[in-house]
């Protein structure tokens, strides 16, 4: 494993991992103030640049951009900062081409590095230009949302929209460093939070139970991001995401395990036209898959009762709604990248803690969304 990097006056609630690759392993770091120590990063030598650049959003922009701006300057570390419009609208090609030009206009070269400053959106952009530009510059992910911390900034996957899909441009492009500060999830609204715990609480679903079971125990106290248990679960996540990207980098197949909840529920942010935000309909999604599961006898009523349950608590939604009808949403999944040789390659979990994928019929997934729109025919 390699060696961790040790900047001075590192929080000592701080978890560090690393994600081992074939050909460029990285470290990740969790806990609070982590962004106050940036500049003690940058100054080791591996994560050094003539540049940098802040790629940000003008939501973050104000919460943290311009701030860090200013404490990288006070330390003789020249930086400069590029920001685009919130949102997942902004997630297209044009986003990146006024990028692009921004990075042109004030002389970023292939001694830059990009820092994606912000939640999913900004990291997956970012990524995504730091790739192409100029056929590839270094970059950093400063992941401020929970969905982020847990998710998107790990991996290496980059990509924008197209109106047919999400993250249909794109590619595998692995960051520098990772610096997840649980303290800017203070700053997020309640919902950006549900948003994140989705992810986590899929991979429970997918690699742990006793995820799952501090999930349950403790939601209160994750709501209130009582920092020890931020940081548990954060780490918990990372950990099980670096494990299956080092087992298989660009999703040749493990890796695949990880959209458990997303081919139906990318289907339900494409139809809604991407007012229903990520998490809510990854939320709705792994029902869909669950509830597969459970009518294959792969997971017993009690496990999907608890997972039904869970979801209810934390405030994430578990029934899509009627005006979405199923025809719709089987159409838009048939072109989602996991279909192969015209069949739905779906990841179905096996109780709670295990999955697989496995190739399931459009007549049992039509017949599920069915099931699972407008209202559960169970009670729990």
């Amino acid at each position: 494993m390699a060696t961790p990097l040790t900047p001075q006056n590192l929080p000592l609630e701080t978890q560090t991992l690393a994600v081992q690759l074939k050909d460029h392993s990285y470290q990740i770091y969790i806990g609070p103030d982590l962004l106050s120590c940036l500049p003690s990063f940058l100054e080791q030598r591996h994560l050094q640049a003539s540049r940098y650049v802040i790629v940000t959003d003008s939501t973050v922009e104000t919460l943290y951009g311009s701030n860090l701006q200013d404490q990288l300057e006070d330390r003789g570390i020249k930086a400069e900062l590029v920001s685009f419009p919130a949102g997942e609208a902004s997630k297209n090609m044009e986003t990146i081409l006024y990028l692009a030009k921004e990075l042109l206009r004030i002389g970023a070269d292939r001694k830059t590095m990009l820092l994606a400053l912000g939640g999913g959106v900004t990291g997956d952009i970012t990524g995504f230009l730091a790739s192409i530009y100029m056929r590839g510059i270094p970059f950093i992910q400063l992941p401020t949302t929970l969905l982020a911390q847990v998710d998107s900034s790990i991996g290496g996957k980059t990509g924008v929209d197209l109106p047919e899909g999400k993250n249909l441009l794109g590619t595998f492009y692995q960051p520098k460093l990772v610096l997840a500060d649980i303290n800017t999830l203070s700053t997020l609204p309640e919902q950006e939070l549900k948003n994140g715990l989705a992810e986590v609480i899929k991979y429970a679903v997918i690699r742990s139970s006793r995820l799952f079971r501090i999930l349950e125990q403790q939601w209160d106290e994750v709501l209130a991001l009582k920092s020890d248990v931020i940081t548990t679960i954060v780490a918990m996540s990372c950990a099980i995401k670096a494990d299956i990207v080092e087992q298989d980098e660009k999703e040749a197949g493990l890796r695949r395990v990880l959209n458990f909840g997303h081919t139906a529920g990318h289907a339900i942010e494409a139809a809604a036209d991407y007012t229903i935000s990520h998490g809510e309909a990854v939320s709705m999604g792994m029902v869909v898959a669950a509830r597969i599961a459970f009518k294959r006898q792969q997971m017993v009523f009690e496990e999907f009762s608890r997972f039904v349950r869970l979801l209810e608590k934390v405030g994430l939604p578990y029934v899509i709604p009627s005006r979405f009808t199923p025809q719709q949403l089987l159409t838009i999944m048939k072109h989602d990248k996991k279909v192969q040789n015209g069949e739905l390659h779906y990841v179905l979990n096996k109780g709670i803690g295990d999955c697989e994928v496995t190739v399931v019929p459009e007549e049992e997934i039509l017949t599920t969304l069915e099931e699972c729109t407008g209202s559960l025919s169970y009670n729990f």
